[in-house]
């Protein structure tokens, strides 16, 4: 369990809580009680993603993450817009490091400015900071 002042921490950046081991969980388990959780869960594929040293793991990974969050009726498919989706279809087929790049932006984008102030607001967090 994080300190209080730990936990008031993470209200000052969104990357202050993402860097948090605690913060990270404490956000996950907020997300699953709004039944979110797929955005937290691809931002942690992306960044997983983008340290992929091997060139066939790239592509592997890149098709889970299409497979898992981008196709339609993906089971935790993300709220991203047609166009995104398209051009990462087209991008996984020569996988980079960047072939996700504009989706985990909408998604951070996302989760900083909606879901991030609600768990601030939430008993949750407010039970952590005391």
């Amino acid at each position: 369990r994080p300190s209080p002042e730990e936990a008031q921490l993470w209200s000052e950046a969104f990357d202050e809580l993402l860097a948090s081991k605690y913060g990270l969980a404490a956000f996950r388990a907020f997300l699953k009680s709004e039944y979110c959780e797929e955005n937290i869960e691809f931002w942690l594929a992306c960044e997983d993603f983008k340290k992929t040293k091997s060139p066939q793991k790239l592509t592997s990974k890149a098709k889970k993450i299409y497979n898992d969050f981008i196709e339609k009726e993906a089971p935790k498919e993300i709220n991203i817009d047609f166009q995104t989706k398209n051009m990462i279809a087209q991008n996984i087929q020569e996988a980079t490091h960047s072939c996700f790049s504009a989706a985990q932006k909408r998604v951070y984008s996302l989760m900083e400015n909606n879901s991030y102030p609600r768990f601030l607001e939430s008993e949750f967090y407010q039970e952590l900071c005391k």
